[in-house]
């Protein structure tokens, strides 16, 4: 099926796991989603061959328009619960305003419930980042779940002076 871009509007996308091939396309969308921190294409790459089942790609006329990367957080103590940890959400500019953020969240957690019987979602997200707060308070608004949010890394946690304090969000 052919996909057509009629001003901000892309009339046919498709959401799947990523594949390996997928991991140099998604460092380029990350490239273009500021203020995403970029990763080596090496880390992309891995993400899609070992965490793809916990991940999901936007895909339109042979392009990458979004994605949310994620992966099960190690258990620290024994007895905590399975932990679904949303690492990076992107979409392209030009793939903005259609809720595909969330269509791609939605999707994937449903997944990851069935596949990983996750119990709680944790992310981070900086101060600055108002978009993604807002996304994630609108599915623990869609999915009546409760969350919280509480400093984590520090702006000196990495090292360089210029990366801006995350926040640690947690919802269910």
């Amino acid at each position: 099926m052919n996909t057509r871009v009629i001003g901000a509007v892309i009339d046919h996308i498709v959401l799947r796991p990523p594949k390996r091939r997928d991991g140099a396309d998604l460092h380029d969308l990350i490239a273009r989603c500021p203020p995403l921190d970029l990763n080596s294409r090496y880390a992309y790459l891995l993400l899609c061959e070992h965490h793809g089942a916990t991940c999901i790609v936007a895909e339109a006329g042979g392009e990458l328009v979004g994605a949310v990367t994620a992966y099960i957080r190690p258990a620290i103590e024994p007895e905590e619960v399975s932990t679904l940890f949303i690492w990076q959400v992107a979409v392209a500019p030009h793939a903005q305003g259609q809720r595909l953020a969330s269509r791609m969240l939605d999707q994937l957690t449903a997944r990851c419930a069935v596949t990983h019987r996750f119990h709680k979602i944790e992310t981070t997200i900086s101060p600055s980042n108002i978009g993604s707060q807002k996304l994630f308070d609108s599915y623990a608004k869609r999915f009546n779940i409760g969350i919280t949010a509480q400093p984590y890394f520090a702006a000196s946690d990495f090292g360089d002076g210029k990366h801006e304090e995350e926040w640690l969000y947690q919802l269910g």
